[in-house]
């Protein structure tokens, strides 16, 4: 005589709660990266350029306003204290960055003294922000 066995169940993997878990994750990671963004500068129309790239985090954000004042990290200075600020910076953090950004109407002749202060004080890691030409800015 034979007894029937109990169908067995098939093993199933519930993937529903599997992919609540994954959005959640998803969502927490966006969030989280938006918030450790620091936005230093001040804003300024900036030109455009083809090799734009996002702005480094830790850096000193010099901004140079289409009035032409000068900011370090929202703090107005004049282009003769601007070296001695950025000299202190470099004391107290190892081999900062620098981002300049400077408003397209500018005079060249200030940009160059931002920079030559910037060359005075001993910081070799400068970069100049653009913004990508898709981004509303003027082509040559």
């Amino acid at each position: 005589m034979r007894i029937p066995r109990p169908t067995r169940k098939k093993a199933r993997i519930e993937i529903i709660p599997m992919i609540d878990t994954m959005f959640f994750l998803l969502v927490f990671f966006m969030v989280a990266t938006l918030s450790m963004t620091i936005q230093r500068g001040l804003p300024v129309n900036l030109p455009s350029s083809a090799s734009a790239k996002a702005d480094i985090p830790d850096t000193v954000s010099i901004t140079v306003t289409a009035a032409g004042a000068v900011f370090v990290n929202k703090e107005a200075v004049s282009v003769q204290e601007l070296r001695d600020r950025l000299r202190g910076v470099q004391q107290a953090q190892t081999e900062p960055s620098v981002v300049v950004n400077a408003d397209e109407a500018v005079r060249y002749g200030l940009v160059v003294q931002v920079l030559d202060a910037v060359k005075q004080a001993g910081l070799t890691k400068l970069a100049i922000a653009t913004k990508p030409i898709g981004q509303g800015g003027s082509r040559p």
